[in-house]
């Protein structure tokens, strides 16, 4: 016996609806109309239709289903779909393998919400979880000590992993970037922690130094730790060998600063490998060509800052630099800056001198001696660095000085002046072109901004076993990796300039500042896209992301059975998706629970 919902038509009015009971009796199908509901709204009538089909009926709406959880899920989609996309989870590992997941989930928590190895367990451990992110991965709960594990497999991947991205990255003919940087570490455990030249103004602190090898376009490849103490040069050799041996690239061109590529590397390592270069002279360096050169008298020396002229690229050869094509640029406006910059520290320098004499002066004061005075002289007057452009005379009771205007004549006529230095010959490459692969290196300090302050926080190192800050790093520069691509996709929508190429038209020299395109500059000034969407950073975005939740969804016929679903996207996160060639409602969890 069964229930149903029949429409009997009518010529001149609307259908009958009529709820009839039917049955069977031997070969032959009996119906009872029980009610008649042509009258009743459609809305009505169609709940009774779905409840004759086996539905159920509720009593308000909020009672059609249950949301048992909501995590953030869209910022994860873009990244795991990214990741996915660029092939990185085989780079990790050919086979499936929960130390793979693991570094898949771990890469992903530093991008997302960098922290400590335990504060990723927690945020892919299910009764933890911050997003959906251990459920897409399906990694189940995760301790802490697996992630220190997961640091150590990684390690022994590194060679294999970088290897693979300089394949896919670095060719014949390039250019490649490196450079280096520190952190500073907590505590005295480590034992590549040391004392150096700390870039991060911690004083006190001890430190390591990490490289860092980067396309032309800024793209990273590799990574190496030192110790804490290691000069940039001293780093360059394992660059080298790095280069020739594991990666196995044939000609290429390594871009560094005047600090890492010096003329002893460049005679003890760079030339024995085969390998060419591009670095730019020191102002010690600067200073003797241009006395040796005048000194030949005649005309006016080509390195010579009256002859150049602004904003050009003059290219000059010296035997004291043989083989090498030294360009020469003068950029105006730096030379004005650092004008104003030593005028103000030369004040800054007399009101500290102003200081200590009238502390002399005053009336009372004790009778100090030279020696006394000499040492508050040495101890305050080049705090910034500008104490040899003065005559400083010290008596027993007084202290007296004036500017030295030879010196600061001498150290002024150099300003806004460099020289890049090359191996390369000019059909390799043009001198614009040689200015510019060396102004590229600002690229990989936009790497180590986003690494250490911007993004990934680096720093603080929560781990202190050598290898395991090895690969912590290493780690961090996965996350890099996965980000430079997020910003090449995204910046339609971030403060980034899509229009590289209208960008480089507006300079008509390397050697002027970097512009940026109409589309960027409109973007900045109207904090709008193009198609009206607001601008954000990439932390902003990423946020904005995370609020299209994926949701663990019962019904109340069957609550202990759940199905994900994921919240409507925004029109700004549907065009982030398309611009990333993601679907994000194609990113979830197959049959495992949210």
């Amino acid at each position: 016996m069964s229930y149903h919902l029949e429409s009997i038509p009518n010529r001149g009015s609307r259908p009958t609806l009529l709820i009839r009971e039917a049955w069977r009796e031997g070969k032959r199908i009996r119906k009872k109309t029980r009610a008649n509901l042509t009258g009743m709204p459609d809305p009505l009538v169609n709940g009774i239709r779905a409840l004759l089909k086996g539905g159920i009926a509720l009593e308000s709406v909020e009672d059609a289903f249950t949301i048992r959880r909501a995590l953030p899920h869209g910022h994860v989609a873009a990244g795991l779909g990214t990741l996915r996309r660029l092939g990185l989870v085989r780079l990790l590992h050919r086979h499936p393998g929960r130390q793979r997941d693991l570094a898949v989930g771990a890469i992903l928590a530093r991008l997302l919400d960098p922290g400590s190895k335990l504060a990723a367990a927690r945020h892919l451990s299910p009764d933890t979880a911050s997003s959906s992110l251990g459920a897409l991965l399906g990694l189940g709960p995760v301790s802490g000590n697996e992630l220190l594990s997961m640091l150590d497999w990684l390690l022994r991947r590194q060679r294999h992993i970088e290897k693979s991205l300089a394949h896919r990255h670095l060719g014949d003919a390039t250019l490649i970037l490196y450079d280096v940087t520190s952190s500073f570490l907590e505590g005295e455990c480590c034992p590549l922690a040391a004392f150096g030249h700390n870039r991060d103004g911690k004083k006190g602190k001890k430190q390591i130094v990490f490289g860092l090898l980067c396309t032309a376009e800024g793209c990273p490849v590799a990574v190496e730790v030192f110790a804490g103490n290691r000069g940039d040069p001293m780093t360059l050799g394992a660059q080298i060998a790095k280069i020739r041996d594991r990666f196995g690239v044939g000609q290429v061109a390594l871009v560094g600063d005047r600090g890492m590529i010096t003329t002893a590397r460049i005679r003890e390592e760079l030339e024995p490998a085969a390998l060419d270069w591009i670095s730019a002279l020191k102002t010690t360096d600067i200073r003797k060509l241009l006395r040796q050169q005048e000194a030949d008298g005649g005309a006016p020396a080509p390195l010579c800052p009256e002859a150049l002229v602004p904003d050009q690229v003059a290219e000059i050869v010296s035997p004291e630099f043989p083989g090498e094509r030294l360009l020469v640029c003068l950029n105006p406006r730096l030379r004005q800056q650092r004008a104003r910059k030593r005028e103000a520290l030369l004040e800054a320098t007399e009101a500290i001198l102003e200081t200590i004499a009238q502390s002399l002066r005053r009336p009372g004061a004790p009778r100090r001696g030279s020696d006394w005075i000499h040492r508050r002289v040495g101890r305050e007057a080049n705090r910034r660095k500008v104490e040899k452009h003065f005559h400083i005379t010290v008596t027993d009771q007084a202290l007296t000085w004036s500017r030295n205007q030879q010196s600061i004549a001498a150290e002024a006529r150099l300003d806004g002046l460099y020289v890049i230095r090359t191996s390369l010959d000019a059909a390799m490459m043009g001198p614009g072109e040689i200015v510019e692969a060396y102004k590229s290196l600002s690229r990989v300090e936009q790497a180590f901004r986003s690494l250490k302050t911007t993004r990934l926080e680096v720093r603080p190192v929560y781990v202190y076993n050598a290898d395991r800050v090895r690969a912590h790093l290493f780690l961090c520069m996965l996350a890099y990796y996965v980000e430079w691509h997020l910003r090449r996709r995204l910046a339609p929508l971030l403060f980034e300039d899509d229009d590289r190429s209208q960008a480089r038209a507006k300079r008509s020299s390397p050697v002027q500042p970097a512009q940026v395109s109409d589309r960027a500059k409109a973007k900045a000034d109207t904090k709008t896209t193009p198609d009206g969407f607001p601008v954000h950073s990439m932390k902003t975005l990423l946020a904005d992301l995370a609020t299209l939740t994926l949701n663990q969804v019962t019904l109340p016929a069957y609550p202990d059975q759940g199905f994900p679903m994921i919240a409507q996207p925004t029109p700004l996160q549907r065009k982030a998706f398309a611009l990333l060639e993601i679907d994000p409602a194609k990113i979830v969890p197959s049959t495992k629970p949210v």
